[in-house]
């Protein structure tokens, strides 16, 4: 057996980032940037109106002083002629300041009187203009890589970028296996199962930037299992589950090896999630996680995620970690690096009583995995301890 360490160090390098694409600025939410892009503007394009007030010379404004107002300027309306002494412009927010003027006096500090302003006694000394420029310029960055967020998404467009480069989706084909699986929504025999653990794991890769190809259960036969894995080409990354461990039936190596697959390590020292594989098979990398549901799904967050961001150029690291505080004393940990599941809250990091890797109903009530390095001695409340956020 392999350390995690180890094994995400040899998947990291059969996993290579992909290449890129462009896509319209309404589909990029979500995706990753892949080259840096430059603002084809600057932002705002003009000094303009912060409020809405009366466009002046800053030089005139005293309390008292009267000003003819000439005009008014409104958003996508500027002011064409050019404002002189003791002259105003009516301006609403968003409008461009009039050439003669770079001061905005809120129209709460003035008294109108028929076409003229007279500035009121005490005035806030703002001058309310956003200066041209003042949020971004023609040719600033945005660097890559980048998850873009909706708040990313709004800067392309202000930047005037109609289109954008991301990292392909990688292509994720999963293939649950085992002559006990049915899918949600059948009658399962007396001896039958609902297979979940290839729904979570497509909701996993979704969310993370892939895209899912769930293909049909693939019964504990060597044919089915060829089948399964013509179905499979075309993908960026093969994730298979169960029939990976050495049981009669577990046939997942024997077939993906006589397809050519190039093995790179069998079994790693952890809890739970024992019985795993990765190799390359033709053109995809491949994942052989065990068939428990908790264990599928504890490795799809520690393996398989790490692999999928790589793959969008995100970079090799291993599942982000964070230090918190136990809630109540736990035991000692054994040989294999555990990923017990846990509810981190204001109290602390509380482990689960529980932690059999069939029970996905205590996966759903974890927020984390509490991870217990090997041979990790007994801990007390308070002392600190890593996490993984589910």
């Amino acid at each position: 057996m392999i350390t995690v360490d180890e094994a995400l160090g040899q998947l990291f390098a059969l996993a290579s980032p992909l290449g890129s694409e462009e896509v319209a600025l309404i589909d990029a939410a979500g995706r990753i940037l892949a080259e840096d892009v430059q603002a084809r503007r600057q932002q705002p394009p003009f000094a303009a109106s912060a409020m809405d007030g009366y466009a002046v010379d800053g030089a005139d404004v005293a309390p008292g002083a009267r000003f003819a107002v000439i005009g008014e300027a409104a958003a996508g309306h500027r002011f064409e002629k050019t404002v002189g002494n003791c002259e105003a412009v009516r301006i609403f927010t968003g409008a461009p300041l009039p050439a003669g003027t770079n001061h905005v006096v809120i129209q709460e500090d003035v008294t109108r009187d028929g076409d003229a302003i007279i500035l009121n006694g005490t005035l806030d000394s703002n001058p309310y203009v956003r200066p041209a420029g003042a949020d971004f310029n023609a040719g600033d960055m945005i660097k890559a890589p980048r998850a873009l967020s909706p708040s990313d998404v709004a800067l392309l467009a202000a930047m005037n970028i109609a289109t954008v480069p991301v990292t392909r989706q990688p292509q994720v084909a999963i293939i649950a296996t085992g002559d006990e699986l049915v899918q949600p929504g059948e009658t399962p025999g007396p001896d039958q199962i609902i297979a979940s653990n290839s729904y979570g794991l497509a909701a996993l890769v979704r969310q993370l930037g892939g895209h899912p190809r769930l293909l049909p259960i693939a019964r504990d036969t060597v044919p089915a299992l060829e089948l399964a894995f013509d179905l499979a080409k075309g993908a960026d990354l093969i994730v298979t589950i169960g029939g990976a461990s050495v049981g009669d039936h577990d046939l997942v190596g024997q077939v993906a090896m006589a397809q050519g697959m190039e093995r790179s390590f069998y079994k790693i020292a952890m809890r739970p999630g024992k019985p795993l594989m990765a190799g390359r098979l033709a053109d995809a990398m491949m994942i052989g996680l065990p068939g428990n549901p908790v264990s599928a799904m504890v490795c799809g967050h520690i393996f398989v995620a790490p692999v999928l961001r790589k793959m969008l150029g995100l970079g090799a690291q291993s599942a982000p970690r964070l230090t918190a505080t136990l809630a109540a004393p736990v035991g000692p940990n054994g040989p294999r690096e555990h990923y017990m599941r846990a509810h981190a809250g204001p109290e602390g990091v509380t482990i689960f009583d529980r932690q059999d890797s069939a029970l996905l109903s205590v996966l759903a009530d974890a927020n984390c995995l509490a991870v217990r390095p090997i041979d990790d001695p007994a801990r007390a409340a308070g002392d600190p301890i890593n996490i993984v956020q589910l």
